[in-house]
């Protein structure tokens, strides 16, 4: 622990954002290298980047964004839901960071789009995309947190969106994606059964900000008693193990079939550090602790080039740069500088 108190998480963050940012081109307000999602993500990191270091270097990128990228698809909404809701997730946190009510009220645009998606297929839940094919923990958990943070910013309206949040809750407990291990598997079959898929690291975390959220607004312990055991699982079960060098660092399900080129996965790990964060803030494990700065540790010492570049694996060696990699990196160091200040 004595070399840990000695790290400057400050300023492995203002390296690993100014590298993210070289990729970013204002006059469309996305990151090259990455897609659609990937850039409300990369905003995302470059938001918490804002909130948890004070440094507003990077304050106008949210405007920006806002302005530039919403010309590309009005109002943020594309015919994936999923998409939709890390747009929503995003635009929260810039008016959390802002202050802004124009922020909020575009996720509350996107929010009333994400409804739209809800039928009683398996008895509830949101289609993951217009063709209502396939329903999935992805775009559940998205509607849920997205609509417990509402209900916490939305004075009079409040009601409309924790009323979805607990349908939404209930839907997702009972649905069967929360497999034998503890972990959220993908989704569902065409016949409401939990198809098995992998537990990708972003499953485990997004349902954390929503329970998490849950509990801050009922008071109810059940819903961080389940979030635990979610965390714990991932925790367990997605990590190097003991006897690898490093240990304890997160692992993607499929991580060596995405080395070396661009992948969805990419983003997934910042997501899962960014949720087990405020998930932190209420379960003050210190094994989460321990675990977010194992992390930032190893992206440091073992997956950096020269440019202060962040690859896919954690545990390293480093493999290729892109702004995916980037700002899901960051998100696990920004959490270090968090939990230590």
């Amino acid at each position: 622990m004595t070399e840990r108190t000695e790290r400057d998480y400050h300023a492995y963050a203002l390296a690993g954002v100014a590298a993210l940012q070289r990729w970013y081109r204002p006059w469309t307000g996305r990151w090259r290298t990455t897609g659609w999602w990937n850039a409300a993500n990369a905003l995302t990191a470059v938001l918490d980047y804002t909130q948890r270091t004070g440094d507003q270097t990077y304050s106008r990128v949210s405007h920006r964004t806002f302005r530039a990228a919403g010309c590309r698809h009005r109002h943020f909404l594309v015919r994936y839901f999923d998409d939709n809701g890390w747009w929503a997730l995003a635009w929260i946190k810039a008016h959390d960071v802002t202050g802004e009510d124009r922020y909020l009220d575009a996720a509350k645009r996107i929010f009333d789009n994400l409804v739209t998606g809800w039928d009683d297929t398996c008895r509830g839940g949101v289609w993951w995309n217009e063709d209502r094919k396939y329903k999935n923990a992805i775009t559940n958990e998205l509607f849920l947190t997205a609509a417990v943070r509402l209900h916490q910013r939305s004075g009079g309206q409040a009601s409309k969106y924790l009323d979805w949040a607990l349908r939404e809750w209930d839907w997702f407990h009972a649905s069967g994606m929360i497999g034998n291990l503890g972990l959220v598997n993908d989704g569902l079959t065409p016949d409401c059964r939990n198809n098995g898929k992998p537990a990708y690291t972003y499953n485990q975390g997004v349902i954390l900000g929503g329970l998490a959220g849950l509990y801050e607004v009922t008071g109810d312990a059940a819903y961080l008693q389940q979030g635990e055991s979610i965390a714990d699982a991932a925790l367990r079960e997605l990590t190097s193990p003991p006897s690898a060098n490093p240990a304890g660092i997160l692992i993607e399900p499929g991580e060596a079939d995405m080395v070396g080129r661009a992948a969805d996965g990419s983003q997934f790990k910042g997501v899962f550090v960014r949720h087990l964060y405020d998930f932190y803030l209420h379960r003050r494990q210190s094994a989460y602790r321990d675990f977010i700065l194992r992390n930032a540790e190893s992206i440091w010492d073992n997956s950096r080039n020269a440019q202060n570049e962040f690859g896919l694996r954690w545990t390293g060696p480093f493999d290729v740069a892109d702004a995916s990699r980037q700002s899901s990196a960051l998100e696990a160091i920004t959490a270090a500088l968090a939990v230590t200040t």
